[in-house]
């Protein structure tokens, strides 16, 4: 049964691979026309747009090289994710071997194979950024408004990969999750992740391909994204004028302090302070956060101090603002302490410790109808303090250091992707073994230590998606401030109606987006659903574990339902600032940014809030671990039953649309500054 799983991975991952291989060649030959007849395919040298009597390299160039930082990008987000994936399918069955030394060591193999694969993605993407930008500056020279506008496009690479390996594994894993939880938990009344149940195979290789490889996309694309718009701000300003390298590549210093950081912090969980027991699993994660968080801190300001001057100036639409370092590292320093604020906040509204999801749990006393209603309201008020940390860091890093200053809150806020990634990968893992530790018949003592690292696990998982949704707003309005700079915009009236029709077109994205991807889980789910039935009434034996099930049809159709639905999605984000940027304008386009981005920002959270809390409101009722639990249990009661459909409609929205929603906001940003100098020169053919 392992051996199905790390092949069907492969095998899914590998598929969809060809159609990204395709999709991306198109998409870079779209890059290549559109830049390039800026100025007609002219290979002069153009005047340069910021540091003013200067040239610049052509736009032809320009053309060039950020077609091949797309391509870079998209590799590199590819490669992240499959690493990523296989690094995770062969932690999962060691974590369950270790669980039968004890809840310590079993943990210990969990978390330190997801701090395997946050270094090696926070590496991977910080060495081929660097590398990038050195072998681009061998043409570029002294030209750096040319150079960091060029690595633009790495960002576009990355994120575009993350979007359809999101959409698609998301897809892949709900309608396999649905569907086995339908019919084998609900309506056959056997135990998750039972080998007798048809989809469990395809259930497993979903949480690799969604929520390792997905997810390991989605934050590499924010971290690239939020480099990518620091470097290109800082460019334009007066470190670029002084081509003061070491003051430009600050990003890329916090970066790498970050990963200093994370190894340190890392050890905190497996060395100095070892969990013993299951009480122990859940602080030790909080713990990651607090001390990473802590020491990043002090971190960024010993580089800030070493790399910045004492003072400089930021381009900041159009003028000049003087900044000091000290702002720069007030920056830093308040995006790593909102994305706590966001973390604990996400915590408490998702973790069954605390009374909202116990309130869930309890309103399935009468029926899924108020479990439903309780949940949704629990999303829409955890939004609240999120969005108020986003708006206060918003407001003073912008005070501070303009754009520039939002682009470093963001990174601030990322800088610690390391353990971020660690505490995310976790959960899947610890789900994934406990699902080889059912599959494998192993002791019920086992499974209740699986359970219980898994249990931690469903909040980190949420809480690495609220860090997600919040560095992607910070990345967003960096890269907006980019774009709006570049295209030469230097205000933009809320009330001219081509930005305001912008904006509500922008606010109506999102839920467009969320209808499709939800409606590819809902008839994907409901295909697994009539072939899991289909198998368990014609297959004889199959209840009574005589038969082996067809698991590779369950799997088949995840798998074609994921190739086939995740390109509708991808192809609403792409289009909308190309066809808006082109036919009308860079101000209309600037007001569908706005829009998406403060209606996608809120969506996401609340889809991801209200899914974590109805998949722990059942855990908590299955676990039994308290009075009030054991009086709505046990598995198979009414309760139970109500809170199992809970958790299957929040499925999608938890693990398909709410955290595709963030990388909505982040590509459609990216991609109209890669394709700013286009839509400056030609477009608005329609409304100019």
């Amino acid at each position: 049964l392992l051996f199905q799983v790390l092949h069907r991975a492969n095998s899914f991952l590998f598929t969809q691979y060809k159609y990204l291989a395709a999709f991306t060649v198109i998409f870079a030959v779209v890059i290549f026309l559109f830049l390039g007849s800026v100025h007609r395919f002219s290979t002069a040298s153009q005047p340069c747009q910021y540091t003013k009597g200067k040239t610049c390299k052509p736009a032809l160039a320009n053309a060039v090289f950020t077609t091949m930082a797309f391509l870079l990008g998209a590799v590199t987000s590819v490669v992240s994710g499959f690493l990523g994936m296989r690094i995770a399918t062969f932690a999962n069955a060691r974590t369950t071997l270790e669980a039968r030394r004890g809840i310590g060591a079993a943990f210990a193999t969990a978390f330190r194979s997801g701090a395997v694969m946050g270094f090696l993605l926070s590496s991977l993407g910080l060495l081929v950024l660097y590398v990038a930008i050195k072998l681009f500056g061998l043409y570029y020279h002294d030209d750096w408004e040319g150079l960091y506008e060029s690595i633009t496009g790495y960002g576009l690479g990355g994120s575009s990969m993350a979007l359809f390996g999101r959409v698609g594994g998301g897809i892949y894993t709900k309608a396999a999750d649905v569907g086995a939880d339908l019919v084998g938990k609900v309506e056959r009344n056997i135990p998750e992740d039972d080998p007798r149940n048809p989809a469990v195979i395809a259930d497993n290789v979903g949480d690799n391909v969604g929520d390792i490889a997905g997810m390991g996309s989605d934050l590499f694309g924010s971290y690239a994204e939020s480099t990518c718009a620091a470097l290109f701000v800082a460019s334009i300003s007066s470190f670029g004028a002084d081509h003061d390298f070491a003051a430009v590549c600050y990003p890329l210093l916090i970066s790498s302090a970050g990963l200093v950081v994370c190894l340190v912090t890392t050890l905190f969980a497996t060395d100095f302070f070892k969990v013993k027991t299951v009480r122990g699993v859940a602080p030790a994660l909080k713990l990651q956060l607090i001390i990473s968080t802590a020491l990043m801190t002090v971190a960024a300001l010993v580089v800030t101090f070493a790399a910045l001057p004492a003072k400089f100036t930021m381009f900041d639409f159009g003028e000049q603002k003087q900044v000091k370092n000290w702002h720069v590292f007030f920056c830093v320093a308040i995006g790593l302490w909102a994305g706590l604020a966001i973390g604990f906040t996400t915590e408490y509204f998702t973790s069954n410790a605390y009374s909202p999801v116990r309130d869930v749990a309890d309103s399935c006393r009468t029926g899924a109808a108020t479990n439903v209603i309780f949940g949704l309201a629990l999303g829409y008020k955890s939004v609240i303090v999120p969005l108020l940390a986003i708006a206060l860091s918003i407001y003073v890093s912008f005070t501070l250091a303009s754009i520039y200053g939002i682009a470093i809150a963001a990174l601030g806020m990322l800088s610690t992707v390391a353990t971020g990634l660690a505490i995310d990968a976790y959960g899947p893992i610890s789900d994934n073994a406990g699902g080889i530790a059912e599959m494998a018949g192993m002791s019920r003592r086992i499974r209740q230590r699986t359970d219980a690292l898994d249990a931690a696990g469903n909040t980190t998982a949420a809480i690495g998606k609220g860090f997600a949704i919040g560095s992607a707003a910070l990345v967003s309005l960096a890269l907006f401030g980019a774009f709006v700079s570049r295209a030469g915009v230097t205000v933009i009236n809320v009330l001219s109606p081509k930005v305001f029709a912008g904006m509500l077109a922008g606010g109506m994205l999102p839920y467009w987006f969320s209808a499709m991807t939800m409606k590819s889980v809902g008839s994907a789910a409901l295909k697994m659903v009539e072939e899991v039935r289909r198998q368990f009434s014609t297959i004889p034996g199959l209840m009574e574990g005589r038969a082996t099930p067809d698991y590779a049809s369950c799997v088949r159709i995840s798998t074609d339902a994921s190739l086939r639905e995740m390109m509708p999605p991808g192809a609403l984000v792409l289009l909308a600032p190309l066809v808006v940027g082109t036919f009308f304008g860079v101000h209309t386009l600037a007001g569908l940014l706005a829009g998406a981005l403060v209606s996608g920002v809120q969506v996401a959270i609340s889809a991801s809030n209200s899914g974590g809390a109805w998949d722990n409101a059942k855990k908590y009722i299955e676990a039994g671990a308290s009075e009030h639990a054991k009086s709505l249990g046990p598995k198979g009661s009414e309760a139970h039953m109500a809170a199992v459909i809970g958790d299957t409609i929040g499925d999608p929205l938890k693990d398909t649309s709410g955290p595709s929603l963030n990388i909505l906001i982040k590509l459609m940003a990216v991609e109209s500054l890669v394709f700013a100098p286009f839509f400056a020169a030609h477009g608005g053919l329609i409304v100019n």
